[in-house]
C-alpha cells in the first residue's frame, strides 16, 4: 500500500510510462538537491551575520573609536571605471580610512583623472607580467604601495595595519568601514570577507544577478565553513579585509597570481597559514551593482565559472544540466504531486534567498517568479566558460583546463 501511494505521488494516477518514470527520477533528484539547499538556507539564516552597528554606536551607526585602533588602507583596483567612480568613490573617501588608494590599471577612459579629482591617491599600474591575472597584479601593487619601503606612514605609527581590498563598483554607506572593523574585532578575524547586497536595475540583471546570492547562501552553509580547518571556502573579492600579518603569511596576491578565482584561493591560503576566517553579509552597509545589463552579466559570470567548477568543462556541463532540471524542467512536465512540490520549493528557495540577503522590497521578492527562466538565461555564460578562452576588461584568459580538450 505504501509503495502504491509513493508511485501515485511520483507518477500521478496514470500507469508508469517511460516519460513518467523519467519525470519521477528527475523530480526525485531535484527534490534531493532542494532539500540540501533548504538545510543550507536554515543554517545560514541562523548563523550568517550582516554588518551591523555595535551597541553604543552613534545615531548614524558609526562605532565611536572603531577606526582609531588601526591604520586602515582602502585599496581599489580600477580599470575603465570612469563612469562608476563618481558614484562610489566619494563614499569611500568619507569612511575615515588612513589611506584610500586607487590603482589605475591601464584604463582608456580617464579613470585616473576622475579618481584624482575626487581626492583619492592614485597610482599608475605597471605592465602586466606574464602569468598574472589583471586583478591579482593590481591588488599586489596596491598592497606594495601601502606596505613597502615607500609607503606613506608616520614612523611612530605602531597601530595594527588593515588592508581592505574593494572593487570600484562597491558602494560603502556611511559608517560601513567602522562597522567592518568592529566586526573583525568582534569575531577576532584575521580575514573578513563581505558579500555586498546586490543592486539591480534592468530585467536582464534581475534574471541573472540574484543567482550569485543563490549560489552563496543556498550552497555554502557558512557556520560549517567557519568551523572547518580544510576544504571549501566562501570568499568574495569585492570586499576582503586582511590584517597585514595574515595577508603576508598567505603570500599576498602573488601567491594566486594566475587565478581568476583569486578570492577563494587567497582565503584558503590565509586560513591554511593560520588566519581566522569570517564572512558576513553587507546588508544596508555595503552594496554593489555588479553589471548594468544582461550582456555584461553573461560575460562577468562566465569569468568566474571555471574556478567555481574545478576548472572542468564536464563539471560545468553537469552543473548547467542539473540547474535546468531542478528549476526549469518541472514547469514543462505533467503536474504530478511530486512535480508540483518541486515547483513550489523552487519558488520558495528563490524568495528565501532574497530575504536572507536583505533584498526585501516588493519588486525584489517578485523576482521569485523569474526562477524557472533563470537557468535558461545563464546558459550563455556557461557556454562562454566552456569555450576555449575568456575575455574580461579587454584581456583574454584561458578557460577550463580539464574535462576534454579544446
Amino acid at each position: 500500500m505504501k509503495r502504491e501511494r509513493l508511485a501515485r505521488f511520483a507518477l500521478g494516477d496514470r500507469r508508469p510510462t517511460t516519460a513518467g518514470v523519467t519525470s519521477a527520477v528527475a523530480g526525485g533528484l531535484a527534490l534531493t538537491y532542494l532539500a540540501y539547499r533548504a538545510m543550507a538556507l536554515v543554517l545560514n539564516a541562523l548563523g550568517l551575520r550582516r554588518l551591523r552597528a555595535p551597541e553604543g554606536a552613534a545615531p548614524d551607526g558609526v562605532p565611536d573609536g572603531a577606526l582609531d585602533r588601526y591604520r586602515v588602507s582602502l585599496l581599489v583596483p580600477a580599470r575603465d571605471e570612469a563612469t562608476t567612480l563618481p558614484a562610489t568613490l566619494p563614499h569611500l573617501l568619507a569612511q575615515g580610512a588612513d589611506d584610500v588608494v586607487v590603482l589605475d590599471d591601464h584604463s582608456s577612459d580617464g579613470t585616473a583623472r576622475v579618481a584624482r579629482d575626487a581626492g583619492a591617491q592614485v597610482i599608475a599600474g605597471r605592465p602586466l607580467p606574464e602569468g598574472w591575472v589583471g586583478k591579482t597584479w593590481a591588488c599586489q601593487q596596491l598592497a606594495d604601495a601601502v606596505t613597502g619601503d615607500g609607503a606613506e606612514a608616520a614612523p611612530d605609527d605602531t597601530r595594527p595595519h588593515l588592508l581592505v581590498f574593494t572593487d570600484a563598483d562597491v558602494t560603502w554607506r556611511p559608517g560601513a568601514l567602522a562597522r567592518l572593523v568592529a566586526e573583525m574585532d568582534r569575531g577576532r578575524a584575521d580575514l573578513l570577507t563581505v558579500f555586498p547586497r546586490h543592486l539591480v536595475g534592468s530585467f536582464g540583471e534581475r534574471v541573472m544577478v540574484p543567482l550569485v546570492d543563490a549560489a552563496f547562501v543556498g550552497n555554502a552553509p557558512v557556520p560549517i565553513i567557519r568551523s572547518r580547518g580544510h576544504g571549501a571556502l566562501a570568499a568574495n573579492g569585492q570586499v576582503m579585509a586582511f590584517r597585514r600579518e595574515a595577508y603576508e603569511r598567505a603570500g599576498g596576491h602573488a601567491a594566486v597570481r594566475g587565478e581568476l578565482l583569486e578570492d577563494v584561493r587567497l582565503a584558503r591560503r590565509a586560513r591554511d597559514a593560520g588566519a581566522r576566517f569570517d564572512v558576513v553579509l553587507g546588508g544596508e552597509a555595503i552594496e554593489v551593482r555588479m553589471y548594468d545589463s544582461y550582456a555584461a552579466a553573461v560575460v562577468g559570470m562566465a569569468k568566474s565559472m571555471p574556478g567555481l567548477h574545478r576548472e572542468s568543462r564536464l563539471v560545468m556541463v553537469g552543473s548547467a544540466a542539473f540547474f535546468v532540471m531542478t528549476y526549469t524542467l518541472p514547469w514543462l512536465l505533467r503536474p504530478t504531486p511530486l512535480v508540483r512540490l518541486v515547483r513550489g520549493l523552487g519558488l520558495i528557495d528563490r524568495a528565501v534567498v532574497n530575504l536572507l540577503v536583505g533584498r526585501t522590497r516588493a519588486v525584489d521578492l517578485a523576482e521569485t517568479l523569474l526562477g524557472p527562466i533563470s537557468p535558461l538565461a545563464v546558459l550563455p555564460a556557461y557556454r562562454r566558460a566552456i569555450s576555449g578562452r575568456l575575455e574580461w576588461r579587454g584581456r583574454t584568459y584561458p578557460a577550463a583546463r580539464r574535462g576534454w580538450r579544446p
